[in-house]
């Protein structure tokens, strides 16, 4: 058994899910683990991970109106506001939504379901350096 760890970092553009799937995969490869499980934790509270469809657009734009939906920008009853109108809409989405994930790789890269991926959610306006850190023990190939 081996234990690895990395961290990415991710510099989001905006507000919105960010598909990492690939990044972690390209991860996983160098690491050249056959089986394991890999931990996955944002550094955040304004940000989150999320495991959900990644194949269809339309999909995507569905969850991010429902996280806007149920948290919303600027209302009124909101007293933490020191960094901006979506100051606690960004921190209560993280609150409904995970910060850490665990995955089971198989051959050597995660076991997803066929139409799965790994988003980070990115609950602020604007664009944000994110860390996201990987552990992973696994049996080499």
């Amino acid at each position: 058994m081996k234990w690895l760890k990395s961290t990415l970092k991710i510099q989001t553009e905006d507000q919105g899910l960010h598909d990492i799937t690939a990044k972690i995969n390209t991860q996983l490869r160098e690491w050249s683990i056959r089986e394991g499980i890999l931990f996955i934790f944002i550094q955040h509270t304004s940000a989150s991970l999320i495991i959900d469809e990644d194949y269809s657009d339309l999909a995507r734009r569905d969850m991010e109106n429902f996280l806007k939906h149920l948290a919303p920008e600027g209302e009124s009853w909101y007293e933490h506001t020191i960094e901006g109108k979506d100051d606690t809409p960004a921190h209560l989405r993280t609150m409904i939504t995970h910060t850490d994930l665990s995955v089971p790789v198989d051959g050597g890269q995660m076991n997803l379901g066929s139409w799965q991926g790994i988003f980070l959610a990115e609950h602020r306006l604007g664009g944000q350096i994110r860390k996201i850190e990987l552990r992973l023990l696994g049996i080499e190939n």
